[in-house]
């Protein structure tokens, strides 16, 4: 059996999505020194929907693929829908991650989160600090 599924084979291979929104409406860093990834997540909102997402990702391929991911999920999705991103559902996306990477898939889903809370502060919406609150990857932890 195969270390990596063709799903997560294919979006590190051939990520979607990847570069900058120089004007981003929102953009969340999350990372770990420890693990050693760091992915930078761009968002553009238009009346609550997020009509485009690229990312920035400093990683193994785990990392660049639940990157691409994430950003497939969200792309086309009011906002409040893509903070209920979850780790496990780019996982499942991506048909399986190896344990010891399943910690990429928390860095996605933060860098979501992260991307989120910057486009809620720079417009001045009220949100709930626990909702948002970004966990600094515990997780990078086991590996």
């Amino acid at each position: 059996m195969a270390l990596y599924s063709d799903k997560v084979m294919d979006h590190f291979q051939n990520p979607r999505n990847v570069g900058k929104i120089d004007d981003a409406d929102g953009i969340g860093e999350v990372g770990n020194a420890k693990c050693g990834d760091i992915m930078r997540m761009y968002i553009k909102v238009e009346d609550g929907i997020i009509t485009d997402c690229k990312f920035n990702t400093f990683g193994c391929g785990s990392a660049i693929a639940t990157s691409s991911m994430a950003t497939e999920l969200i792309k086309g999705k009011p906002v409040e829908e893509a903070l209920k991103l979850s780790n496990q559902a780019v996982v499942e996306a991506l048909d399986g991650l190896p344990t010891h990477k399943i910690h990429c898939s928390v860095l996605a889903e933060e860098a979501v989160r992260a991307a989120v809370k910057d486009y809620y502060d720079k417009n001045g919406i009220a949100y709930d600090p626990e909702e948002l609150k970004i966990n600094d990857c515990e997780a990078c932890e086991m590996g």
